[in-house]
């Protein structure tokens, strides 16, 4: 599955940036092979369109904000959130006001501190994810670009087998290199795997855990979102429960945008915010170098293209799905 080639993924949302990255002008964005402009209207409300004026084809994300609008660099023409054309500077006063005129405009929303964006209909609304009604406080951690299939990033989030090798160096145990037990619970957007998982418990996950031990337990329920979202609760024996939620937003069909965020129910006091995503990137980079060195075509059809073992069992489900939602799709009519 090539990311650019399956018309499927345009009918989800995807985190593209920060909120806070708008405050000073728009930027550019590529979604899934599209060239957008990302944006803020006079109220604070998202705003996605293509990055083409329809005057001249400037890119609207070398434009400035102008009265609650987004103008465009070159010749000033100003456009409102659903891609109208609102004013030409160089018109008369009296011929000023809406046209006809408009670039593509896309759905986009503010959700956890960042913009989320959609090309077509989404299929299921954006996540509620359970944390932020308990309180727990955000800490975002890191968005960039990764040279890897967002269905790669996927499959190791739910890929138990690869801590042993990948994390040698950070939490890795090789002392227990047979894959945990695992309960998988399917939803219509997804799946549920719940597992527990003895790890390493090095110096500097001692002082974000709070914990002295050399070893500890990871009790995990990771929450599959179709195609690349997953947020995976981790119950320590403490009762610190760290939330990781990380997309993998696809640029194209070789990159992606990979946004995460964490949810912890400790405080400021407890664990600095600086010490927590210093020890994840430590886990992300490891996740990254051999991630980027995998094949972004991932085969759906499992018919022996990529061999697989018992503990591939989410990644393997996570295929079928995809795959039956793609043939679903393909099987609705089109409007005329």
């Amino acid at each position: 599955m090539l990311a650019t080639a399956t018309p499927l993924l345009r009918r989800f949302w995807y985190p593209v940036m920060p909120v806070a990255h708008l405050a000073e002008g728009p930027k550019p964005f590529r979604l899934l092979g599209q060239d957008l402009v990302i944006w803020l209207d006079g109220d604070g409300n998202p705003a996605a369109m293509d990055d083409r004026c329809c005057h001249r084809t400037a890119r609207l994300s070398k434009g400035f904000y102008a009265s609650g609008r987004l103008a465009c660099g070159y010749h000033g023409w100003e456009f409102a959130a659903d891609g109208r054309v609102m004013r030409v500077p160089q018109r008369p006063v009296d011929r000023q006001g809406a046209t006809n005129m408009r670039v593509p405009a896309y759905r986009a929303a503010l959700r956890y501190g960042h913009v989320w964006v959609a090309l077509e209909d989404p299929l299921h609304p954006l996540p509620d994810f359970e944390e932020e009604g308990l309180g727990f406080r955000r800490i975002d951690e890191f968005h960039e670009v990764w040279n890897c299939a967002g269905l790669r990033l996927m499959e190791n989030s739910f890929d138990n087998a690869h801590f042993a090798f990948v994390h040698r160096a950070s939490f890795g145990d090789q002392g227990h290199p047979e894959p945990a037990k695992l309960e998988i619970e399917e939803h219509a957007d997804g799946f549920m795997m719940i597992t527990e998982v003895p790890v390493r418990n090095p110096e500097i996950q001692k002082k974000v855990l709070n914990m002295d031990s050399d070893t500890t337990i990871r009790h995990m329920r990771g929450r599959w979102y179709a195609p690349f979202l997953r947020k995976l609760r981790i119950v320590y024996p403490n009762g610190l429960s760290h939330s990781i939620v990380t997309c993998a937003t696809p640029i194209d069909d070789g990159s992606s945008m990979v946004v995460q965020f964490v949810f912890r129910n400790d405080t400021e006091e407890q664990a600095k915010a600086a010490d927590v995503v210093a020890f994840d990137r430590i886990v992300t980079n490891e996740d990254r170098d051999i991630l980027e060195s995998t094949d972004p075509d991932v085969p759906l059809d499992q018919t022996g293209i990529e061999m697989n073992m018992p503990s591939d069992r989410p990644g393997v489900l996570m295929r079928r799905m995809l795959a039956q939602m793609i043939a679903a799709e393909a099987k609705v009519p089109q409007p005329a």
